[in-house]
């Protein structure tokens, strides 16, 4: 992650030297993302989703290098998705909400085909804080992964030359599953298998 971070600061500062080959931007847009369950093996807790799927927000940076036909594309964006959830303690149940934050870095690699721009990479996802424990218990946050691999792929457009649109599909590589936390005489895992779709418009300079 560290050698990801230095080598987008390393690219970012020779951009000016080299504008034929280099185009850096900004972007904004929205998500859809699954909503991550809880899987607990015995007691009384019982935590489940309101909705299958919520919407967020995502902004940051990114930069374009050309490479004869092809493009490499890093970049850096901050994602945020709150859930809610309907959690059951005993008898008495309470609506909860869980704001995940995380920093998202994707290295993609495309083309272009006429006007669409075609690209898909890894990207590595870093949690940012922890989320509110949905159960009263210190030991709740410990199944929280700080750090994932994913990926990412999709589609984009280039308009006027400044202007660009994406629309991808990000999900999880490997194993997703935070570790299993014991709270009292249950055994919580927390899935985080999520599949998101994201679209973004940003403006290059």
């Amino acid at each position: 992650m560290k050698r990801i971070i230095v080598f987008l600061l390393a690219a970012l500062i020779t951009i000016p030297a080299m504008p034929q080959f280099f185009k850096f931007g900004i972007k904004a847009g929205a998500q859809t993302t699954t909503v991550p369950t809880y899987d607990f093996s015995t007691g009384t807790n019982n935590i489940e989703a309101v909705k299958d799927a919520a919407w967020g927000f995502h902004g940051g940076l990114f930069f374009r290098l050309k490479i004869a036909f092809l493009y490499l594309q890093p970049e850096a964006v901050l994602v945020s998705n709150t859930y809610d959830y309907n959690v059951t303690s005993g008898t008495v149940p309470e609506v909860k909400s869980q704001t995940f934050n995380k920093l998202a870095v994707p290295i993609l690699l495309g083309t272009k085909l006429g006007p669409i721009r075609i690209n898909a990479g890894p990207a590595a996802n870093v949690q940012i804080g922890t989320p509110q424990a949905l159960i009263d218990d210190p030991d709740f946050e410990q199944m929280y992964k700080t750090a994932l691999w994913g990926y990412q792929a999709g589609l984009g457009f280039d308009l006027f030359k400044k202007l660009t649109i994406d629309a991808r599909l990000a999900g999880g590589l490997g194993d997703m599953l935070g570790e299993s936390v014991t709270l009292g005489s249950q055994t919580f895992n927390l899935d985080q298998s999520q599949t998101t779709f994201m679209v973004s418009l940003g403006l290059m300079f």
